[in-house]
């Protein structure tokens, strides 16, 4: 039986740049190559899933334009249920401006319609959550819709992965309803900053944290700091990889791995993605990351 994995989340579409270098405040120059790219980190994560083999659903909003029906078209050629995905008529679809220069990545999210996904939209989706082994969900859809999500998942015993980014200030009652937060190191660092956490409240929130390092691999914090170890490769793009991360973590705890077998999964799907142009263009299947992993640890 497939592995049900629900997304709840933003659908951008993703405007790229390519430069040698990142342009001074002020000044102007001339790129290399643009290219329009379907993004936003909901729609990446669950694309990610579903390259891996799961049975996987969008939750989110779209606008009434050529790049929500481009967006929602590439949703399902990617063998997701769109059911779930409602075009917001006078709204924009959201937009990611991205620049790629010195292999690295800046990005500005305008949200447009992901702004439409609310607590009051997620309500009417209970049956899908509950039917799901578990959900993901990121902070580019309103912070209401998020917690609403998490609240049924949690009503139905279903895994709930928050992925904190980008990253804002979020109440102790959403961070404890997580049964993993998936930040990068800074995001963690901002996060355990935020709150005025008691020590044993810190030493939770703590135990919950899968902090993505990059190349470096990831770290996990249920006794003591492990970092489990990325796999190098030669970037071509890193826009998208942590989406890829979130995608292979949550295919591979539905299927009952461990922590650190979960983990180690992930790194490999997270290293394949960013070898190819684009957030989405790289995301592996599971017999790709299988043959990765077997190639790396033989």
């Amino acid at each position: 039986m497939k592995r049900k994995i629900t997304v709840i989340g933003s659908v951008n579409m993703d405007l790229v740049t390519l430069a040698d270098r990142t342009p001074k405040a002020g000044e102007t120059i001339l790129g290399k190559a643009f290219h329009t790219i379907p993004g936003g980190k909901g729609a990446n994560q669950a694309v990610a899933a579903a390259r891996l083999g799961a049975e996987a659903t969008f939750i989110g909003c779209v606008g009434d334009d050529d790049f929500g029906r481009l967006m929602t078209q590439r949703l399902q050629d990617e063998g997701i249920n769109i059911d779930y995905v409602k075009p917001v008529t006078h709204v924009s679809t959201g937009i990611a401006a991205i620049t790629i220069s010195e292999g690295d990545n800046r990005i500005i999210v305008v949200p447009g319609a992901n702004s439409h996904v609310t607590a009051e939209y997620v309500q009417k989706h209970e049956e899908v959550i509950a039917a799901s082994d578990a959900i993901v969900l990121q902070l580019e859809i309103p912070v209401d819709g998020v917690k609403k999500a998490m609240e049924l998942a949690r009503k139905h015993r279903v895994k709930i992965i928050l992925n904190p980014a980008p990253f804002q200030v979020l109440s102790k009652e959403m961070l404890l309803l997580a049964d993993y937060l998936t930040p990068n190191e800074h995001e963690q660092a901002e996060l355990l900053a935020a709150g005025n956490w008691t020590e044993a409240e810190r030493e939770e929130i703590l135990q919950k944290c899968i902090v993505t390092r990059g190349a470096a691999g990831a770290s996990i914090y249920q006794n003591g700091e492990k970092l489990i170890p990325g796999y190098p490769v030669e970037a071509v793009d890193t826009t998208g990889a942590g989406d890829t991360f979130n995608g292979a973590l949550a295919f591979s705890l539905s299927g009952n791995a461990d922590l650190e077998e979960a983990c180690r999964f992930a790194n490999a799907a997270g290293a394949l993605s960013v070898t190819k142009l684009g957030a989405q263009g790289g995301m592996p299947t599971s017999e790709e990351v299988a043959e990765f992993l077997q190639r790396q640890e033989g």
